[in-house]
């Protein structure tokens, strides 16, 4: 089996079990081959905010020489774009409610200071994948104004809000004119950073053929483009993505670190995966992420010791 290991705000896990031997994928009209880098690898989630006191890009960047050292083997940046003021929750805002997809936060510093950024990394041996919001905005993004048609609308006319995302605005894929600038705006990260890649935020509540679109466009620009996708949804992992969210494993960790199952649920839960997912998909097994940070406590706090165990 082959392992990826993912760091985030706390240590966390994540092992991937692909077919090395197919790396070539077809998507709708490009071909594209699953990088050497992916396997193996240690990735890496960076919440530029909260990693130094600076909460800047500069500052972050001395400490690329540590994350090396520890292991780290690709980065994965929490969005770096400017976050909306419209129904921002609490002072900060998510930054998952974007305001601007081709702007940098000035909290963090410039372009060209990321572009600093994926540089020296690239120099320490390490790869940098960028979070995509693509399923929404917020609600006082650029796009609102300049194509309000592009949204879509509640009963009233009114944004709509999906789940208790009060802070955003679900973007109306039913539009060409906004897929072509979704895509145009993925471009540009990797055309002008550098970047090796994406980890899509909700992947699974676009529609696949706008993924297919955009794989098509990103591999031509750059054939070994990594692709993460959060979710599990194995139609998304036949040629798009990369790697997936191994949730159900996860979830079965905690039940067995709390001892409301036996271990027997984490095979039952491996074998469904093999049987679900194509031999070359790469399930990602993780003890915690921002999500779970936040929503469900530390790994700790879930699992107690076993969280060790599992890692």
């Amino acid at each position: 089996m082959k392992k990826i290991y993912l760091y985030s705000l706390l240590i966390t896990l994540l092992v991937s079990c692909g077919n090395k031997n197919k790396q070539a994928e077809t998507t709708g009209t490009a071909e594209s081959v699953r990088p050497e880098w992916v396997y193996d690898a240690v990735l890496y989630e960076v919440n530029t905010r909260q990693f130094t006191p600076e909460g800047t890009f500069t500052a972050f960047t001395a400490h690329l020489p540590r994350l090396s050292e520890l292991g780290a083997d690709i980065l994965w940046f929490m969005p770096i774009q400017p976050i909306g003021e419209k129904d921002r929750k609490g002072t900060l805002g998510s930054y998952y409610s974007i305001s601007d997809y081709t702007a940098v936060n000035s909290e963090f510093g410039t372009l060209d200071d990321f572009r600093a950024v994926v540089d020296q990394a690239h120099g320490l041996g390490m790869k940098v994948i960028l979070d995509w919001v693509a399923n929404h905005t917020s609600r006082d993004a650029v796009w609102v104004e300049a194509h309000p048609d592009w949204y879509v609308r509640d009963s009233l006319g009114e944004l709509n809000v999906m789940y208790d995302w009060t802070d955003i605005a679900q973007l109306d894929y039913s539009k060409p004119e906004m897929r072509e600038a979704m895509i145009a705006s993925m471009l540009f990260w990797v055309r002008e950073t550098g970047i090796d890649g994406f980890r899509c935020d909700v992947a699974g509540e676009l529609p696949t053929d706008f993924w297919v679109a955009a794989k098509d466009s990103l591999i031509a620009l750059k054939p070994d483009i990594f692709m993460l996708a959060e979710a599990e949804k194995p139609e998304l992992n036949e040629s798009l993505f990369d790697a997936y969210y191994a949730w159900d494993f996860h979830h079965r960790m905690n039940a067995v670190a709390q001892g409301v199952e036996d271990v027997d649920s984490l095979r039952a839960s491996f074998d469904r995966m093999i049987d679900r997912f194509a031999p070359h998909a790469i399930p990602m097994f993780f003890t915690s992420n921002h999500d779970e940070n936040s929503w469900n406590g530390t790994e700790f706090e879930r699992m107690g010791e076993a969280a060790r165990s599992f890692a």
